[in-house]
């Protein structure tokens, strides 16, 4: 039996029994859990956990009190819209099962957020969705049917005895509605009055309780003080309508919660260790240790971070950078887990495991993401409990007034105000939009670990941009050799190879750039010894006949006159020296290399209005230079941090709204100083860096693409309040008018909630 299919049976385990014991387990913590560091050095889990049971925005605030009031718990947050919890807690004083059983105390369910569980829970709330909907829309119909013939013979053209009987069929239809498709209304209505709040099922649930409780007095004495009209045709009407709303409501959340789920799923479960006398053995991820060699086949995912030791083969990293096309895997290349390999057998040295690699890195940011309530959702939820009491007294309003025009309409106008009202729309309006938007950057390879994020950088008028490893690819590009005399009678390619072989010690940018330019130079290619570097200057070895070479600076190969500079103002780029000590022989080039989509995306930015200023510590010459070839607005050469930091808050004080593109660690003052901060994503940087977004590609066209996203994304969100906005203007009056009908309020209120999630969901294509 596959370990895929005892993980699968364990959720479904999980889901079949209240006991949430077993995630304690330290192999399911660490499947939900990343672990923190708090300024008091205390290690602080952060757990993420998948909903059920929430309908509305509301649901968010009685699950977050439930959790704060767990002993341990530091923070909780709670995203309705994408139906997650991420709850930030001490191990010393709660475990995950306290966080599970104090969310299903207050009414509603939680899992650990892995692949399997969260599927198991997708799938059971989307059947019983789809049941409750079913039976509210049969019966809906069976109703409308014994309904029809008093809305056809018209007032005194059925017999009393036969209408009454039509009544009492249309009461027995309603009860599965009321019994069973009602449910979560009465439910959700009933959690938040138990927790001193008060959501958008408490009205919904007066309405339905109103229109029955009134029908059914009408439908058994037709003489009493209900009157004679039943609403069972409406009741049932409504209840089916908005039940087919939130089932669609329901899979819009789970589409946009399937990238999350594919990076989960990205990870296999084992890995063929190859051990030291060439023998395998299959052991789990958790297991692997930095330095072990795994055998990796075609088909399956890379478990680990880690270089190609044997083989050659491509990588499918498209769920990991948003990079469509195979990536050649040559030996020595580096592999991310969670990708694949497409084409042939290879053997992988592990370099980083578990929370250290790009995949789990992704995957926190992700869920960090997904669990976020935005500023503009914030403000709805704080809107939304005066907004129902006002409709509550808005209601009762109407319908004394009623009972005193016309006594006989007042139940169903009050009703048609309770449903019509009802601010579902107006909660979905911002965090759907958001959510759609970060899930298609997601698939293109940004990732946005704030989403309030996208509401700023539609706004940003300004963008400071750093150059080395940003605007230019992270390492130099070597150029040309220039012999100098004392290797007048050395071959070059020969020099060359020397100087590769003894560049291979070192990790320097340029020495690395070296080697790459002379692939079959190794450090073998000269048998060097005693070799030592030198911090800022280069690295020496000493050959076979004792001579001591250096590669690396002017001064440090020596030979040169103590007043000459390394690099002079009119050298294009960088340059390293090679020779023997006191006797340099060759002198060679390199450059920097713009990344290669750096000009169109600069452009387009400056066309989408934003100011583009180059800010970087490297010399003021170079760039000057590049700001000059790139047409940017202004460049800062040679700047400090400090400097960097008083530049971004300079533009800010002008009025301006700022976003930094950088490195996401040298650069982390201004970064953090930034309204927007951007960072290039690469390995351990994806983990330490603190950018509300980040560019797993490095690519420098995807910042048009975030700028471009974000404002139609505002734009949406613009939209959909203002179809809230205009939605409620329109049918309150007609409701409180007596012109709005129960059923009539319902398909309102469906369809606009419809509309502001099919609006959003616009932003995935």
């Amino acid at each position: 039996m596959s370990t895929t299919t005892l993980t699968h049976r364990s959720a479904s385990a999980f889901l079949a029994t209240p006991d949430a014991s077993a995630f304690d387990e330290p192999e399911q913590i660490a499947r939900f859990t990343r672990w923190a560091v708090d300024q008091g050095e205390r290690s602080i889990g952060v757990s993420s956990l998948r909903l059920s049971g929430v309908t509305c925005a509301a649901c968010a605030l009685p699950i977050e009190e439930a959790l704060r009031s767990v002993d341990g718990v530091i923070e909780a947050t709670v995203n309705a819209a994408a139906m997650r919890a991420s709850v930030r807690w001490d191990p010393t004083r709660t475990r995950p099962s306290a966080l599970v059983d104090a969310v299903r105390k207050a009414g509603f369910d939680a899992l650990p957020d892995t692949a399997a569980g969260a599927r198991d829970l997708r799938r059971g709330e989307a059947r019983q969705a789809l049941w409750r909907l079913f039976v509210a829309a049969f019966c809906a119909t069976q109703v409308m049917m014994l309904a029809t013939p008093a809305y056809v013979a018209g007032a005194g053209g059925i017999e009393p005895d036969l209408l009454r009987l039509l009544n009492w069929g249309s009461w027995v239809m309603a009860l599965p509605v009321m019994a069973f498709s009602a449910m979560p209304f009465f439910r959700g209505a009933w959690n938040a009055i138990r927790s001193h709040h008060i959501g958008m099922d408490v009205p919904v649930s007066i309405g339905i309780i109103v229109s029955f409780i009134a029908s059914t007095g009408a439908a058994f004495d037709p003489h009493g003080p209900f009157g004679s009209a039943v609403y069972f045709d409406s009741l049932t009407m409504f209840v089916a309508l908005l039940l087919a709303g939130r089932m669609l409501e329901v899979r819009a959340r789970h589409r946009a919660a399937e990238a999350l789920e594919d990076a989960l799923g990205a990870l296999p479960e084992t890995a063929l260790r190859v051990l030291a006398d060439g023998r395998t053995e299959c052991v789990g991820i958790a297991r692997l240790c930095v330095g072990d060699r795994v055998r990796v086949a075609v088909g399956e995912a890379f478990p680990a971070d880690g270089c190609v030791l044997e083989g050659c083969t491509s990588a499918d990293e498209a769920l990991l950078s948003g990079e469509s096309s195979p990536q050649r895997k040559a030996p020595g290349a580096e592999v991310v887990a969670g990708s694949v390999n497409l084409e042939a057998p290879v053997v992988v040295q592990v370099l980083r495991t578990g929370a250290d690699t790009r995949h789990e890195a992704i995957v926190a940011l992700m869920r960090e993401a997904q669990s976020q309530r935005p500023s503009s959702a914030r403000w709805a939820d704080r809107w939304a409990a005066p907004f129902l009491w006002a409709v509550l007294l808005l209601a009762g309003g109407a319908a004394a007034v009623w009972s005193v025009i016309d006594p006989s309409r007042a139940v169903w106008v009050a009703v048609s105000v309770l449903i019509v009202t009802c601010p579902c729309a107006l909660s979905l309006a911002t965090p759907s939009a958001l959510l759609a938007a970060a899930n298609s950057l997601a698939r293109r390879g940004v990732l946005l670990r704030r989403l309030d994020a996208l509401e700023v950088m539609a706004g940003c008028t300004r963008l400071f941009v750093d150059k080395t490893g940003t605007l230019t690819e992270d390492r130099p590009r070597y150029t040309a050799c220039e012999r100098l005399p004392a290797a007048a009678l050395i071959d070059e390619s020969a020099l060359l190879q020397c100087a590769a072989s003894l560049a291979a010690w070192s990790r320097h940018p340029l020495a690395r750039a070296l080697c790459e330019s002379q692939p079959a130079a190794t450090p073998a290619a000269t048998h060097w010894h005693a070799l030592r570097e030198q911090p800022g200057a280069g690295v020496e070895g000493q050959d076979a006949q004792g001579r001591r070479w250096r590669l690396g600076s002017a001064r440090w190969v020596g030979g040169i006159d103590a007043g000459t500079p390394d690099a002079t103002e009119d050298s294009a780029g960088l340059e390293t020296w090679f020779g023997p000590v006191g006797q340099p022989m060759a002198r060679l080039h390199f450059e920097e290399a713009l990344r290669p989509d750096v000009s169109a995306a600069l452009v387009a930015l400056r066309a989408e209005g934003l100011r583009v200023t180059l800010l970087s510590g490297d010399a003021s010459y170079r760039v000057e230079r590049m700001a000059t070839a790139l047409g940017l607005d202004s460049a800062m050469g040679g700047a400090t941090p400090e400097a960097k930091l008083a530049a971004v808050r300079a533009a800010q004080a002008a009025g301006e709204t700022v976003a930094m593109l950088g490195d996401g660690i040298n650069d982390a003052p201004v970064l953090a100083q930034a309204d927007v901060s951007l960072a290039m994503g690469a390995g351990a940087l994806l983990a330490r860096g603190q950018a509300d977004a980040v560019l797993l590609a490095d690519r420098i066209g995807d910042v048009v693409e975030l700028r471009r996203m974000s404002r139609r994304c505002v734009r949406v969100i613009r939209q959909n309040i203002a179809w809230a906005a205009t939605y409620n203007a329109v049918c309150v009056p007609l409701a409180l008018v007596g012109l709005l009908p129960p059923w009539a309020a319902g398909i309102g209120m469906a369809a606009s909630s419809l509309f502001v999630v099919g609006n959003a969901l616009r932003l995935r294509r």
